[in-house]
This record gives structure tokens, sequence and C-alpha cells, in this order.
């Protein structure tokens, strides 16, 4: 696949709430995943896609509730691309908020090699 064809691929499975579909699908083996920090148990990079499927695990955990989410239509350029995401989420302990972020993608060899979260 192209990377505007990744890209909205990743868009469509994540509007309808299929993010372990998406990681299967679209990931590489190696991928990397990149916060804006370390915090509450997040490294600021994990490695590979077992690493990543076990973020995935435990932001879930820390979830209360889930409410909803917005995905924007995808920005390529070249072997990247960038969407933004608002998610509306009650946390264990916490309470409910939305929180907004850009997301940017870089594809090699058919594959995402990398995402990053920058809030």
């Amino acid at each position: 696949m192209e990377t505007k064809e990744i890209a909205a691929r990743l868009k469509a499975l994540c509007d309808k709430g299929e993010f372990e579909t998406a990681l299967s699908e679209l990931f590489a083996e190696d991928a990397v995943s990149i916060e804006p920090y370390a915090a509450n148990g997040f490294e600021k990079e994990t490695k590979g896609l077992p690493a990543i499927r076990k973020k995935g695990e435990l932001w879930n955990s820390m979830l209360e509730a889930y409410h909803g989410s917005s995905i924007s239509e995808p920005i390529v350029a070249g072997n990247s691309f960038a969407l933004s995401m608002s998610l509306d989420v009650t946390m264990k302990g916490k309470g409910r908020s939305e929180m907004t972020e850009l997301c940017i993608y870089k594809v090699k060899d058919g594959k995402i090699i990398s995402e990053e979260f920058v809030m």
C-alpha cells in the first residue's frame, strides 16, 4: 500500500474503534511509538509491535469509560502523514476529560514504522 492508502485505512479503522486491527494490518513489527514525554507508566518511546500492544492494554486499563472520539482527514506528505485525534474519556479516579493530539506517522515498505503523539 502507498502512504495515502495507509493513511485512509488507518482513519477508517480508528473511526470504527478497530485499533487492534490497525496495529495488526498496518504497523511494522519493529514500529516505534513516541509520546510527548514519559508519564503515568508510559515510556517516552516504545519499540516493537508487542510492546506497543502492551502500551494499548495499559491505556485501556486506565479507562473507566470511553465516550467517543473524532479523527480528522489525513494530511499526506511523501512517506509521512498526520491526523488530529480527539478523545472523550473518563479516566479511573480522574473524571471525564477531552484530549486532542496530533498523530504523526512515518511509512516504509508499505507499513507504519513510527507514530508520534504531539499535544
